[in-house]
């Protein structure tokens, strides 16, 4: 790892602390960084599970339902990751707070956490009720649109325990406790994937009501994971004492407006991100059903990959953000630094493996006995090998964007990020795809340059910020 931190604190040209700055040496960065990131990583990975078990099982029974959930999930979490950008702003306000041991800032931090998540709820709702319409408006074909909708006319209602859980998430993890997360996360999985199996599949002499018991699975994992934890930080006694559910009904106005003011950059950035992938799946859609079925798996498979950097992001958020919340800029720049090196390491691995294994890790996705199962085969394998360097720029970007939230930066990534995602990736991904005549490879090219583009973006900004002393109290 040392040529990786070495290569990284050049980048950053920044002068660097002593080799044990606060009692936090190199060793026990990595160590504390790992015991954070492990958890989240794991719960990232459960999480992402939910959608992948629901996509396996719909695989069984038809090209039509398997292209149904992929629209479908995609759909979904195009909704949910813009709700979720506010619960992503909890994380750093909690982080810096709890480092400067201020217990009145973490409890109305998380209070209106939890209200802005309860109201964008409550709005995004008709856009799950009148899915079919817009769906049909996209160009999408009737009979996938409509069998999409099934699934979201349920689903709508699990974006309220979903985005609950992800405010609660950030005080547990923010307290040293990411191990509790990792396991409800867990337990939700399996919670989903029993219900999916029995409802989609008619499994343990159940009805079997296909795509729909898929939504209804979704909702009873996200509505476990939610009561769990709320459980679990009404038994703890450390935790208990922030008294979240007391007067919840009484608005605090200043942290609400800040929860916002955070979050909505955060959730705008993200969702133009995840928007960029719902347009490759309309893109795809209009292409045929064969290329939408086979970009589906190729997304899952870089999604699951992507959960690493992303939960690392999320360490790099506390960490970063309960060292600036005790004014220690070394260690603001030690705990970035060995952020980056372990996402550094991963996008490698990961990218080796999906370039010397893609027919194997396509064909964990479906059936290979299915009719159109050689189509879908034979057109998602190139799509792997552009995921490959796909993983290094993806996990380059989320990791950068995780350490600037740490510092409570996000309206500057905001910007930076759409233009590349939007200016840059969209446009190239069309050319390519049409123009061009690319179709599916054309399309992945060119979100990978927009990705690219805005992780160099985002690390020219981190390294602005780190220059300028932003990282000081």
């Amino acid at each position: 790892m040392a040529p990786a931190r070495q290569l990284l604190v050049n980048f950053m040209s920044v002068t660097m602390p002593t080799a044990q700055a606060a009692g936090h040496s190199w060793f026990s960065h990595l160590k504390e960084t790992l015991t954070l990131g492990i958890p989240l990583i794991g719960a990232q990975l459960a999480q992402q599970g939910i959608n992948a078990t629901d996509i396996f099982i719909l695989g069984q029974l038809s090209a039509l339902d398997l292209a149904a959930a992929v629209l479908a999930t995609q759909y979904y979490f195009t909704i949910f990751i813009f709700g979720m950008g506010l619960a992503i702003a909890v994380m750093p306000m909690v982080a810096q707070a709890y480092g400067r041991g201020d217990e009145v800032a973490v409890r109305r931090s998380m209070r209106m956490g939890m209200w802005a998540s309860i109201i964008y709820g409550a709005l995004a709702l008709p856009l799950f009720f009148w899915s079919e319409p817009i769906l049909l408006a996209l160009g999408q074909e009737p009979d996938v649109a409509a069998k999409a909708a099934q699934y979201l006319h349920i689903v709508g209602i699990a974006l309220f325990p979903a985005l609950l859980f992800q405010v609660l998430r950030s005080l547990v993890s923010a307290t040293g406790r990411a191990r509790v997360v990792l396991w409800v996360s867990l337990l939700t999985l399996v919670v989903n994937a029993v219900v999916a199996y029995a409802l989609v599949l008619g499994g343990f002499g159940m009805p079997q009501i296909g795509i729909r018991g898929a939504a209804i699975a979704t909702f009873v994992g996200q509505a476990f994971g939610f009561l769990y934890l709320v459980a679990y930080i009404g038994r703890d006694a450390m935790l208990a004492r922030y008294e979240l559910f007391v007067r919840f009904w009484k608005p605090d106005w200043q942290a609400l407006k800040e929860v916002v003011l955070l979050g909505l950059p955060i959730g705008i950035s993200v969702l133009a991100e995840v928007s960029m992938f719902t347009v490759s799946s309309v893109l795809m859609g209009q292409i045929g059903a064969i290329p939408l079925a086979a970009h589906g798996i190729v997304l899952q498979l870089a999604s699951i990959a992507f959960m690493v950097p992303l939960g690392l992001s999320q360490a790099g958020t506390v960490r970063v953000g309960m060292f600036h919340g005790a004014g220690d800029r070394e260690n603001v720049i030690r705990a970035s630094v060995t952020v980056m090196a372990i996402a550094i390491c991963f996008a490698v691995a990961s990218g080796l493996t999906f370039a010397l294994a893609p027919v194997p890790l396509v064909s964990l996705f479906m059936d290979t006995g299915l009719p159109n199962a050689p189509e879908v085969l034979a057109y998602a394998v190139p799509l792997v090998f552009v995921a490959a360097l796909f993983q290094l720029l993806d996990g380059g970007q989320a990791t950068m964007n995780g350490l600037l939230r740490g510092l409570k930066d996000t309206r500057v990534p905001m910007f930076l990020v759409l233009i590349a995602y939007w200016v840059v990736g969209l446009p190239l991904a069309w050319l390519l795809a049409f123009p061009f005549g690319l179709e599916g490879v054309g399309i992945w090219v060119g979100f990978m340059l927009g990705l690219g583009t805005a992780a160099v973006m985002l690390a020219l900004r981190f390294r602005h910020l780190l220059r300028a002393g932003a990282a000081s109290v």
